[in-house]
């Protein structure tokens, strides 16, 4: 998922550089949003998978 959100963010780049403003914001959006599920799901699977009793 990260990796999702990476290729959003350097289509938002591109995007900008070359001027496109809907794409650009559309596209850091989506990665904005996939960056944060990300987030959720690795510290929900840290919290979750090294519990040791």
């Amino acid at each position: 998922m990260l990796k999702w959100s990476v290729i959003f963010l350097i289509i938002a780049i591109v995007a900008a550089i070359f001027g496109f403003g809907g794409i650009v914001a559309s596209a850091a959006g989506i990665a904005k949003i996939l960056f944060y599920i990300f987030l959720i799901l690795f510290v929900i699977s840290l919290i979750t998978g090294r519990r040791s009793v």
